[in-house]
Order: C-alpha cells, then structure tokens, then sequence
C-alpha cells in the first residue's frame, strides 16, 4: 500500500463560458496554498474567452497551475479514479460541457475527468453560467445532480455588502473551493445578522 502523501490534488477546469475569472481566482488562491496541487485543463473555447474578458494570457493562466492537461488528452493521470484527488471544480462551466458531464460523453478530458470523479464518489462543483434558463438546461443540471455533481451557478451574494466586483467573485470562489473541501482566505464563516436581536421580545 503507498501511503498518500501532500498535497492534495484539485482538478480544476475552465471551460469557454463567460466568467473564466472565476477559475483564474480559484488557481491564484490555490497557487498561494501548497497544501493544494492543481490539475488544470483549458478547453480551446475557455482560451478564446480568457482573451474576450481579462488581461490574462492564457499561457499565464497556466503557470498558475501546477500541471496542465491537454483538453484532448483523455488518456491523462486524472482520467483515472486511480489518481487520487479532492474532486474537481469547473468554473465556469459551459452548457456544453454540463451536457457532457450529465450524460457521460467523455469525448473530452473535461467530461471524462468529472465522469471519473463522480464514480468515485467525489465532489465536482459546476459553476453552471447561463441565463435566462431553458427546460433543458434545467433538465441537464438536475442529471447531472442525480449524478453526484453540485450545482453551484455564479450567483452573487448581497449580504455581505461587497463593494466591488472583486468582491462578488472572490465570494463565489471562496464558496466553491469551501465545498470541495479546501479552507481558504476568500470564504468567510457566516455569524449571523449584525442588526438582529440576540434574545427574542418577550
């Protein structure tokens, strides 16, 4: 028996979907943890996006990453559930890709690498961007629910009064990277309402 030794592994993936910034702040928080060794796979779409949205490179978007992986190789070490890992997050993930992943249509490392993750019993978070929603959309997230993945759309949150967009992704990815198990500086504990009382009215 070989002993697992540290770091964890994280797959995370980066498909061609608007909010590619969510996964770059994933690798940039993880690549100051060295506790974590990410797995990084760049659909050729995700390429063209980085450079639609950011100032990234995607070559620099790589560097962040502690191994990359072809999104054509599906012979890599993370299409095995051999290959022991936290799970995986995809962010964002495209419809695409969720359609894959809901119906096992491992043509692709993406697909594949969820697929094995899910038969292993393994967290994968899909950071699911689209709106409006259509039937079908819906149907393929509720598969792909069924299937063990989670489901964990973008969405803001306002009750922590961000102040600016940094703030909305860095809540997100903090989220996100919490449900796949890793602590991070990005998410923070709830402690309740600042404005609530803390005994009822009698």
């Amino acid at each position: 028996m070989h002993e697992r030794t540290t770091p964890q592994r994280l797959i995370v993936a980066i498909t061609g979907a608007s909010g590619v910034i969510y996964g770059i702040r994933a690798l940039e928080t993880l690549a100051r943890d060295p506790s974590v060794e990410t797995h990084l796979i760049l659909t050729a779409a995700a390429r063209a996006t980085i450079a639609q949205e950011t100032n990234w490179k995607a070559k620099d978007v790589e560097a962040l990453a502690a191994t990359v992986h072809p999104s054509a190789n599906i012979g890599a070490s993370i299409a095995s559930g051999s290959f022991e890992t936290l799970g995986m997050l995809v962010a964002p993930c495209s419809i695409k890709t969720l359609s894959a992943i809901a119906n096992s249509y491992s043509a692709e490392l993406v697909a594949r690498a969820a697929d094995v993750q899910l038969k292993e019993g393994r967290t994968v978070v899909l950071l699911v961007r689209e709106t409006p929603l259509h039937a079908g959309h819906l149907r393929l997230m509720q598969q792909a629910a069924e299937n063990g993945a989670v489901i964990m759309p973008p969405v803001p949150a306002f009750y922590t009064r961000p102040k600016t967009l940094d703030d909305l992704i860095n809540a997100t990815v903090g989220r996100a990277l919490s449900r796949v198990g890793i602590r991070n500086p990005l998410c923070y504990e709830w402690l309740g309402m600042s404005n609530a009382e803390s005994e009822p009215r009698s």
